[in-house]
């Protein structure tokens, strides 16, 4: 089943990082961006603090009856990285919901700053406890394919996010798509797939599976080493979103966006106009 990590209590967290947190909530649930969390930290924080903050805050859901669904992992293309001036890989939860189903229409509203990038998804099934962990561990371990579009979102005003802001905001979560139709691995080298998105029927993003870590393969070997090394493994029944395949797309009301991922087929996401009825 999808991994219910512990975290971190705010009773036993550090005042900073539990101020962090508390601007993040407060943001995404009132829809007003907040500034970046990187300045309550000496120096700007560190990796571990901005996980820190993640976790408290993905213990708070888990506490108010939300369920995690899997994780994701962000910027693993070179184009994201470029874009948001990051250098390395990060990851956060994905909430049961967060799901949007594909074809469907996001609210008005929902989201503060909404980008939209295209993915390849990966639901498990088997456990991935290996601190070492292998593309054959992967391999064996990965029950189907999908496409996937991720709606990633910052509650950092402007996107003015350094490592420290991102991993804290749960690595820019915000929603996720997942096609209908599940592909196995035999079928498929996620390495070789092109992607291309498209906004109300325009290209905005393109790129292959190579775009993401050389492969979303090594991707999903990169996340399942680093959560068993935390002591919170992928379980059979994950969902991972591997990680974008191009450059992310700014969302605005009225847009429809499509990926096509060869091998996979397509997935398909709506932004509601302010005052429309869903």
């Amino acid at each position: 089943m999808p991994t219910a990590p512990d975290g971190v209590r705010p009773d036993a967290a550090p005042p900073a990082v539990v101020k962090a947190a508390d601007l993040l909530a407060e943001a995404a649930r009132t829809g007003a961006a907040c500034p970046p969390v990187r300045e309550l930290f000496d120096e700007g924080g560190d990796l571990e603090t901005a996980y820190a903050v993640q976790q408290l805050n993905v213990r708070r859901g888990l506490d108010a009856g939300r369920r995690i669904a899997g994780r994701k992992i962000g910027l693993t293309s070179v184009a994201v990285q470029r874009q948001l001036g990051v250098d390395r890989p990060d990851f956060g939860a994905l909430f049961a919901d967060m799901a949007v189903p594909d074809g469907g229409e996001v609210s008005a509203g929902r989201l503060l700053q909404p980008k939209v990038e295209a993915e390849v998804a990966l639901v498990l099934g088997r456990d991935l406890p290996h601190h070492a962990c292998t593309v054959v561990d992967v391999l064996r371990a990965v029950d189907f394919a999908l496409p996937a579009l991720e709606i990633v979102d910052s509650r950092v005003r402007d996107w003015d996010i350094s490592l420290v802001d991102t991993v804290a905001d749960n690595a820019s979560c915000g929603l996720y798509v997942l096609g209908a139709t599940p592909v196995p691995l035999t079928a498929v080298d996620p390495r070789t797939v092109t992607m291309t998105m498209t906004r109300a029927g325009e290209t905005v993003s393109e790129g292959t599976g190579a775009d993401c870590l050389g492969s979303p393969l090594n991707a999903a070997v990169w996340l399942a080493s680093a959560l068993a090394e935390r002591g919170d493994p992928l379980r059979a029944g994950d969902l991972v979103l591997t990680g974008a395949l191009g450059p992310m797309a700014s969302a605005a009301p009225g847009d429809v966006f499509e990926a096509h991922i060869s091998g996979l087929g397509s997935v398909r996401v709506g932004f509601a106009r302010e005052g429309d009825e869903l």
